[in-house]
């Protein structure tokens, strides 16, 4: 059992070398090579990206190094070392698609000398289409299709719509065109655009219309429901790893925590916070497509649970021992906050809206500029005396934490200002526009066929994701039977976290059209929260994982 879980986690985390073929050839043999057939580089110029198209062997000239004339030379393929002869050049056959790190090196003795170390991928053939400006145009056409579709009244789509998330279409959409060869994320840079300029943005204009106050007339119970969801979240995901680290310690592999703690952050804030912990743990892309899928089917299934429910409220209630009555008064206070708010926009308006967020990121990456080498530096200082300290510390030297932790902040700061009233022309939707631009570039970055392969992956990692959520609804159901709440409170409060601004709503209206902004509110709240609680829960799992 151990050994076959230890398999399918290294398929997560990199494409084994199966069948790989690396050998030394003479410098007669290397100038003979069939330039059709096989790719030859200089060791000093490997690129990122290979494409079986335009070879399928790739051949390597060491001399550009600095090369000594021992008798072996050691190649580090992923998870395999191999040992040939040295001669000055090799050629590797039978490259698999996919990831791959290789560090060529020469031992004299106990001392190495590196030749090269490079992380690539190698892919079937190049895309059909490389131009930015087309990709881009072609993600906002399927998400405005995506969009366009869902709001449509034709019954077909209704129950497409009701089975498959519109959510999942932002990510598999785009998914699709880079697997089958349309598009590609290794020849964009939409996706560092998006994560690094609309994630922040986004954040802010999210954050901007978070109303304390109107928070703090939900009633005490609506709040301690929510922070009981987040606090089931942040505690759930280190006990799942833990209780199944019980049965097979290699899920504490040190990769498997990263990609968890993307998950925390998509169950706390969103797709936002998500992609703001991918980043800042460094979690693998194939890692965190695998991670997507887990996220959205546990929790479009504990979802799909909440609304069920929503048609037993009263008896949920009467078991409860809840009082509802004070929901009718909360939905009238929301129907006089919505009409407050709501006002044409002028161009002024607009102007200033997206002056003051693109103003608010400036100083967020300026401010992260300063921070984040500082931190880095004290924690290289600290290595040798606190070697724990400064690896579970490791990622405040991110200058992306720092990017989406200041840009958290200043929306956080903005909402208790006059620019709250923002609001009412709409700066959570053009956030919203923000964060699904960003859901596509994601999902650029997907390829279909190699989560097919590994479809082993997702029966386990599925598991983890069905204890993590049980774990959260029983703290639900524990403390809503202690403090009398209503199950209003439960189902918003678990997915103004679970499933953020795009789900809460929902399971609101389920109950109330117009208590549908309760949800939003809420999620909001998750918005400010989210990125704080995933880095406490993936601090807690990568400190099991260090531990180990």
């Amino acid at each position: 059992m151990k050994n076959k879980l230890l398999i399918i986690l290294l398929l997560v985390v990199s494409n084994l070398a199966f069948g790989i073929n690396v050998k030394s050839i003479s410098k007669a043999e290397f100038r003979a090579l069939d330039t059709e057939r096989t790719q030859i580089i200089e060791s000093n110029k490997v690129p990122s990206l290979f494409y079986k198209s335009n070879g399928e062997s790739v051949a390597i000239d060491l001399l550009s190094r600095n090369f000594n004339e021992l008798p072996e030379i050691f190649i580090h393929f992923n998870d395999t070392i191999i040992s040939v002869a040295t001669s000055g050049y090799l050629i590797i056959d039978n490259m698999n698609a996919g990831e791959h790190s290789m560090e060529i090196y020469q031992k004299d003795g106990d001392e190495k000398f590196q030749l090269l170390n490079k992380t690539f991928k190698f892919k079937e053939k190049e895309p059909l289409i490389k131009n930015d400006a087309v990709v881009l145009g072609m993600l906002f056409l399927l998400l405005a299709l995506i969009f366009k579709t869902e709001a449509s009244n034709i019954p077909f789509f209704k129950k497409f719509y009701g089975i498959v998330p519109a959510l999942l279409l932002c990510y598999f959409l785009p998914a699709f065109l880079n697997t089958f060869g349309v598009i590609s994320s290794d020849e964009s840079n939409l996706y560092f655009v998006a994560s690094r300029y609309l994630l922040p943005a986004s954040l802010v204009l999210l954050c901007l219309n978070i109303d304390i106050e109107g928070i703090r007339r939900l009633g005490p119970k609506a709040l301690i429901m929510f922070f009981t969801a987040t606090i089931g979240i942040v505690i759930g995901g280190p006990i799942a790893l833990w209780l199944v680290s019980r049965i097979s310690p290699d899920i504490l592999d040190d990769e498997i925590w990263r990609g968890l703690a993307t998950v925390a952050g998509s169950w706390i804030g969103g797709g936002a916070n998500q992609t703001a912990m991918k980043e800042i743990y460094g979690a693998s892309d194939q890692l965190f497509s695998a991670m997507i899928v887990v996220d959205v089917f546990v929790a479009n299934v504990f979802m799909s649970l909440l609304l069920f429910g929503t048609g037993y409220n009263k008896k949920i209630n009467k078991f409860f021992k809840a009082d509802d009555s004070a929901i009718e008064s909360l939905k009238n206070k929301m129907e006089s906050f919505q009409k407050k708010m709501a006002k044409v926009a002028t161009f002024k308006d607009l102007m200033l809206l997206i002056a003051l967020s693109f103003t608010a990121i400036g100083l967020a990456h300026f401010l992260s500029n300063i921070i984040s080498p500082a931190v880095s530096d004290w924690l290289v200082s600290i290595k040798d005396t606190s070697p724990m300290t400064s690896v579970l510390l490791t990622s405040f030297g991110s200058g992306f934490f720092w990017l989406v932790v200041f840009s958290t902040l200043f929306g956080i700061i903005l909402s208790f200002t006059k620019a709250r009233e923002f609001e009412g022309i709409g700066a959570s939707k053009l956030g919203t526009i923000f964060l699904y631009i960003l859901v596509a570039t994601i999902g650029m970055k997907m390829d279909i066929k190699e989560l097919i392969n590994n479809w082993g992956v997702f029966k386990f990692l599925i598991s983890v994701g069905l204890i993590w959520i049980t774990i959260h609804a029983l703290f639900l159901l524990i403390v809503a039977k202690i403090i009398k709440a209503p199950f209003f409170y439960v189902a918003v409060g678990s997915q103004a976290n679970i499933g953020g601004a795009a789900s809460a709503p929902v399971v609101a209206a389920a109950f109330s059209p117009s208590l549908a902004p309760v949800g939003v509110l809420l999620a909001v709240l998750g918005y400010a929260v989210g990125t704080f609680g995933a880095i406490a829960c993936a601090f807690m799992m990568q400190y099991l994982s260090v531990a180990s």
